[in-house]
């Protein structure tokens, strides 16, 4: 499992032929229906028995522009790791799905049962037809995603080097580096950042640091009273100093002792898609409970400067997808809601039910996994 915090063609592609049939044919929507000739990704997917937490995430992958394209247009096939067909079965049946979603003539819901097939083999937890987690099923299929596509065909055996003595930015530069010579995938470069973790000792003030890639950040609902909480507010919890004490005390580089120490994150480098689980789960003795907490979050311009470990860095993004469970523990539901990528319009998909949308019926308290895109450094869209 890939760590998160609680990583010239001469021809005409065939994608570019079918968005210029898409302009031509620009959607034609009155209500809740949604003219079947003009379904691009505007297309159900059958629930299979309790499936909807992977119907949600399908969705919200099916809206990433960069994913979508790199499916659609074939590319994946030119970094199949190719040794044998149940290697690359996952990756061909995502997207084998995704092309049926984005060239499908009518709005008529698909079933992802063959996908279903391949990611419960990569998966055995998904066997079967029990409620899932969305956001465990997400890591668990982008890493299945990024292992058959991987660029790195061997695996070299990691050197264990000592970076200490380098100045941070180049030392995180080196971890980066060190971690693409086993992990580098089309998946990587749009999904995965890169976390910096800084442990300074109360002693001697000596501050350690650990870079880490992420392919998540799993935030804690910081709780005010029974009013509302931001965004922003929960990653400023995330990445609050915390005092390691007691039982927790690290050792000291320096000292050579376990030492009270304060820890704080920052993120070194920011993935192009940000994907930010909300932490409403928490396991009790008894049984899981749920927060309901209404998170507000923006639409577009989060800017996550303030948590760069680097001044310099751009850090600006915009919404386009939120995974969203409604229900409790003991039973509930998974949707989504997604920015179609050609028309720039908020679509409710509801298993087979795909529905236009208000961008201000967007935050609700049942978010739970949003998807955030790198703006363009020149624009702010």
């Amino acid at each position: 499992m890939r760590q998160s915090y609680t990583v010239t063609v001469t021809e005409e592609p065939l994608f570019s032929l079918f968005n210029k049939e898409l302009r031509r044919k620009t959607p034609s929507v009155s209500g809740s229906m949604i003219n079947s000739k003009t379904s691009h990704g505007l297309v159900g997917l059958r629930n299979l028995g309790n499936t909807c937490f992977m119907n949600s995430i399908l969705q919200c992958l099916s809206n990433t522009r960069e994913l979508r394209d790199y499916c659609i247009q074939n590319t994946y096939r030119r970094d199949l790791n190719n040794r044998s067909r149940a290697n690359t079965a996952l990756m061909e049946e995502f997207a084998k799905l995704l092309q049926a979603m984005w060239t499908s003539s009518s709005n008529d819901p698909i079933s992802p049962s063959e996908f279903k097939t391949q990611i419960q083999k990569y998966a055995p937890r998904f066997v079967g037809y029990n409620q899932q987690d969305a956001q465990e099923f997400l890591r668990f299929l982008l890493d299945g995603l990024h292992n058959e596509v991987n660029r790195v065909s061997v695996r070299s055996k990691a050197i264990v080097e000592d970076l200490d003595h380098l100045p941070d930015d180049e030392k995180g530069r080196r971890m980066w580096k060190k971690y693409l010579e086993r992990e580098d995938s089309r998946i990587v470069d749009h999904f995965v950042g890169q976390l910096k973790s800084s442990l300074t000792c109360s002693e001697c003030g000596y501050c350690s640091t650990v870079f880490d890639p992420f392919w998540d950040l799993s935030l804690p609902i910081s709780k005010k009273g029974y009013g509302e909480v931001s965004l922003m507010d929960c990653i400023r919890l995330f990445t609050k100093e915390d005092v390691l004490d007691g039982d927790e005390k690290p050792t000291c580089y320096r000292c050579k002792t376990r030492r009270k120490c304060t820890k704080k994150f920052t993120i070194q480098k920011f993935p192009k898609i940000l994907v930010l689980h909300l932490k409403r789960f928490s396991e009790a003795r008894i049984r899981t409970s749920k927060l309901t907490t209404f998170v507000n979050f923006p639409l577009k311009d989060l800017d996550l400067q303030e948590f760069s470990s680097e001044n310099s860095a751009h850090a600006v993004y915009n919404l386009y997808a939120v995974s969203n469970h409604s229900g409790t523990t003991m039973g509930g539901h998974y949707t989504a809601y997604c920015k179609n990528p050609q028309s720039a319009e908020w679509y409710n998909y509801n298993d087979s039910r795909v529905t236009p949308m208000s961008s201000n019926q967007i935050r609700t308290s049942d978010a739970y996994v949003l998807f955030y895109e790198l703006s363009c450094p020149s624009s702010r869209i």
